[in-house]
């Protein structure tokens, strides 16, 4: 093959850099495009330059709230060194509690955006807000740039990037949510990880210099550190990124030096995270670790593992794949008994019991899969994805490509060296290169990601738009389908290779323009007046060091908007932090007022939050509301008509956030409201000797 493309007379180069010029330019265009559309809706949704800053505040809902507050401290901060030190010894984040705020969270953009905006000169010009929101908003154009390029390096054609940005624009409800959860840590992450697939799959390349290789993986590399530096659940993403490779490597379809190489650079990179999170366990007691690990080992213990017939192949091939998993459990339980590490069980115990592997009545994994976000992909996603032909078209190419896998795969494992064997073989092995075959199966082992979890959808949806338009405009997929038809010419290839992009681009701008343009015209404004009344009481009223307790996600407003010191929070990667905010929510459970006020005075508590659209809650049905989780691990009767485990016993005492409310003595004694409106009640509690 690098003899025929030298062999290219040298009237092409002139086509070839115009063409690589105008991709390019459309690309930039694109992405820059994709930034000011989401920045657009954002604005037209909540009219956020015209609304106060404690409304642009409380509109960072969630744990998206508490991300923003660290950036708001550092910007508020007398100097870096002092904002980085009360970071580093933060006492407000959990009460009666000094945590490290680095090592605990991924909150290292927050600092650098913070550190940037302070030493250039664009405070007179630009809010802090805007600063923060601007650069979120900017990093989506890297990634449709990003998912742009890989499209155009699978394909050979700039006109299938375009196609994938088009469709991630369009399907923007399932490939995206940045315009209304920005500081979220996947919006920070999922360029980056865009970024290092494209890096990949140019990587993945035949015939590359040994200086562009080298320049390739240190993109890889770097792409990688960021994307693991800002989002928690990395290790998570890269361990079924390294089991793409795993599975490709087995078969022999990748090449293994450039795959040893990958582990590396994803051990490496999640190591110099864990240093710059001041060697945060959770990262050392990763599964990624373990799993990379053990099959660099069982890679040395099995040394002729690709060599002979197909059974003999298998054989190994079962062995090696046993011989990793044990090493990976082995590993990984010895580094968590070294570390006494338990601040990801919650995460395999919600697997264990999403995917039926026992009930549970563990609150913290009840609490999961009560969440819809947790749940199973809603049949209506493929709907939406099909108006656009995405669906449909990413359906057809995975098939097409699957069987060419099956085949190519069958192949390699056999070690046949017949010619006839091989000339019938010669069409699957062009249309599954290396990069093809990593992509395809990325696409199927996120594919099942996403289906398991809607949360997850976002890294699934935005490879769909890639590897739709990779194999729209592929020359070796046309090529496949019309040899076996018997209608294949070059010419025809060719013809259908441009026009079924366009006709599909054309029938998205019909479509869907006039929408686009309904969309970015249609204006709203935030409005929240419940919640806003609560945090201006809250600066008016309380001391700068009072202690609120609360809902996570109330609280991390609280923080953000008041700056008061907060019980529990949203960021639930951490057991002391669980069991805390359990504790705390037993102001919706059946408890009695002596054993909530115990339980809030132990952390410190000085005012409690309740909220009616918890204690009253009718968004969850019957088992899945706060108060059935909590009632289930109390072990007490749920409220309502319906079943009750046959164990479940009444409670001696009534739901404390209804009964608080009569003003009886037994309350009275030990809380005082002092705030009320339709949506919070606040009480004080007695500081009793």
């Amino acid at each position: 093959m690098y003899k025929l493309v030298s062999k290219i007379p040298l009237s092409g180069k002139p086509w070839n850099i115009l063409s690589i010029t105008v991709g390019g330019i459309v690309a930039i265009s694109l992405g820059l495009l994709t930034s000011v559309y989401v920045a657009t809706l954002h604005e037209n949704d909540l009219w956020f330059s015209n609304i106060k800053e404690v409304e642009r505040e409380i509109s960072f809902r969630t744990e998206c709230g508490l991300y923003y507050s660290y950036y708001k401290q550092m910007i508020q901060a007398a100097s870096i060194q002092q904002g980085l030190h009360g970071l580093v010894y933060d006492n407000k984040t959990e009460s009666v509690r000094t945590i490290n705020i680095l090592e605990r969270m991924n909150v290292y953009q927050e600092v650098f955006l913070s550190i940037l905006y302070r030493i250039l000169p664009i405070q007179q010009y630009l809010e802090p807000v805007y600063f923060y929101i601007y650069t979120l908003f900017g990093l989506q154009a890297v990634y449709v740039i990003a998912l742009y390029v890989t499209s155009w390096l699978l394909s050979g054609t700039w006109l299938s990037g375009l196609l994938a940005a088009c469709w991630y624009i369009t399907n923007r409800i399932d490939t995206t949510r940045v315009e209304f959860t920005i500081p979220l840590r996947e919006n920070w992450a999922l360029p980056f990880f865009a970024v290092q697939i494209a890096a990949i799959t140019y990587l993945l390349r035949t015939h590359l210099q040994p200086i562009q290789e080298r320049l390739t993986l240190m993109a890889v590399f770097i792409s990688t550190f960021l994307f693991s530096l800002t989002w928690q659940f990395n290790q998570f993403m890269m361990l079924i990124q390294a089991l793409a490779l795993f599975i490709l490597d087995c078969f022999d379809m990748l090449p293994t030096a450039k795959v040893t190489w990958l582990y590396i650079i994803q051990i490496s990179g999640l190591l110099l995270v864990c240093v710059l999170q001041f060697f945060n366990s959770m990262i050392l007691g990763s599964l990624l670790i373990s799993f990379n690990a053990s099959v660099l080992i069982a890679r040395t213990i099995q040394k002729n593992l690709k060599k002979g017939g197909l059974l003999n192949r298998l054989g190994k091939l079962i062995l090696h794949v046993l011989l990793v998993l044990c090493l990976t459990l082995l590993i990984n339980k010895f580094i968590k008994k070294i570390l006494n590490l338990e601040s990801d069980e919650h995460i395999f115990k919600f697997l264990k019991a999403k995917f039926g592997f026992g009930a549970t009545r563990d609150f913290d994994a009840n609490l999961y899969l009560c969440e819809e976000a947790f749940g199973l992909l809603p049949l209506n996603t493929f709907s939406r994805l099909s108006d656009t032909l995405l669906f449909y078209v990413y359906i057809f190419v995975l098939f097409l490509m699957t069987v060419a896998a099956v085949i190519v795969a069958f192949r390699n494992l056999s070690g046949s060296n017949q010619v006839q064997f091989m000339e019938k073989m010669e069409e699957c092995t062009i249309t599954l290169k290396p990069d093809a075959a990593y992509n395809l199966i990325h696409t199927v082992l996120f594919g099942c990601l996403a289906l398991s979890t809607m949360r997850m959808k976002y890294l699934w949806t935005s490879h769909m738009c890639v590897f739709a338009s990779f194999g729209l405009c592929s020359t070796e997929v046309w090529k496949l389908i019309l040899k076996c038809i018997h209608l294949y010419t070059s010419q025809r290839t060719h013809v259908i290779k441009y026009s079924m992009p366009i006709i599909t681009l054309l029938y998205i701008s019909y479509k869907f323009w006039p929408g686009i343009m309904d969309e970015l015209s249609e204006l709203r404004e935030f409005y929240d007046p419940d919640t806003v009344e609560l945090m201006y009481w809250i600066k008016s009223n309380t001391p700068n060091t009072a202690v609120f307790a609360g809902s996570m996600q109330l609280l991390a407003g609280v923080k953000l908007c008041t700056g008061r010191t907060l019980t529990n929070h949203p960021h639930y990667e951490d057991k002391n932090l669980r069991e805390r905010t359990k504790q705390i929510y037993q102001i919706y459970a059946k408890r009695s007022p002596e054993d909530v006020y115990r339980i809030l005075r132990s952390f410190g508590t000085d005012y409690v939050i309740l909220e009616d659209s918890i204690c009253y809650e009718r968004r969850h049905s019957r088992g899945c509301r706060l108060r059935d989780l909590l009632d289930i691990a109390n072990g007490h009767i749920m409220d309502g008509l319906g079943e009750n485990e046959p164990d479940l016993k009444p409670s001696l005492y009534a739901r404390f956030c209804e009964e608080i409310k009569k003003n009886l003595p037994s309350y009275t004694i030990h809380f005082t409201r002092v705030f009320q409106n339709k949506t919070f009640h606040v009480y004080k509690l007695a500081k009793h000797k």
